[in-house]
């Protein structure tokens, strides 16, 4: 195991709030206060060929622990794959993901272009109003801890990124896009400054990525995918 994959083992296992380690089948446990999913959730971390599972209660992890028992690694962070799993136990209500999780070491970082990239105290208001609520919350931008890393056009913001410090110094990227300017590599220039700044803090970047764009971004700058976060409701 290398040295970022057992920093993005160490951070997860630290995330469930019990003591689990990942492994082939993955590790279950009972974490009410998990931080691997939301509230009452099941959640799943796959990096490479193992994972770890929280579940709410002790009905969830049995559930759990039973399909862990029949499916791969890769497998449970699919959700037709768990639902199928799981139907006879414990139906699937709800899932929140397959989402990729992607790390990034400081010598494969690729810098973007770097624009005319200006640095603001905080998230821009007018843009996270701009994209809605759904796209705010999904970006996490309005939480950042560092900088934010602006990109306008005339007196607009319409490209920002930032990151969360997260436990065990991980960087989590939050980047967000004004809806009518995506697709023009926009996302890069930002992030990249941010993932600058968070290197530059002595800190591992850390990229959560759904849409393809999101991952293909990621990858551009040089990060590399190591595992999937999925979070179930049963």
């Amino acid at each position: 195991m290398d040295d970022v994959t057992a920093r993005a083992c160490a951070l997860w296992t630290e995330l469930a709030g019990v003591q689990v380690e990942f492994g082939s089948p993955a590790g279950v446990v009972v974490a009410p206060g998990s931080l691997l999913c939301p509230p009452g959730w099941a959640g799943i971390v796959r990096i490479g060929d193992a994972a770890v599972v929280t579940a709410p209660d002790v009905r969830g992890a049995q559930a759990m622990r039973e399909a862990a028992g029949k499916l791969s690694c890769a497998e449970l962070v699919d959700p037709a794959r768990l639902s199928e799993a799981l139907s006879g136990r414990a139906p699937v209500l709800d899932v929140l993901g397959p989402a990729a999780l992607f790390y990034l070491e400081r010598d494969g970082f690729v810098p973007g272009s770097p624009g005319r990239v200006e640095k603001g105290d905080s998230a821009p208001a007018a843009l996270l109003a701009a994209v809605g609520t759904a796209d705010a919350d999904e970006s996490g931008l309005g939480e950042i801890t560092s900088p934010a890393f602006l990109l306008r056009e005339g007196e607009d913001v319409v490209a920002a990124a930032g990151y969360l410090v997260w436990p065990r110094a991980v960087a989590h990227l939050c980047v967000l896009v004004a809806p009518h300017r995506r697709r023009r590599g926009l996302a890069g220039i930002v992030a990249s400054a941010a993932v600058s700044h968070a290197l530059g803090a002595g800190l591992l970047p850390q990229w959560r990525a759904r849409p393809y764009a999101s991952r293909r971004v990621a990858a551009g700058l040089g990060f590399r995918e190591l595992g999937t976060q999925l979070s179930v409701r049963m």
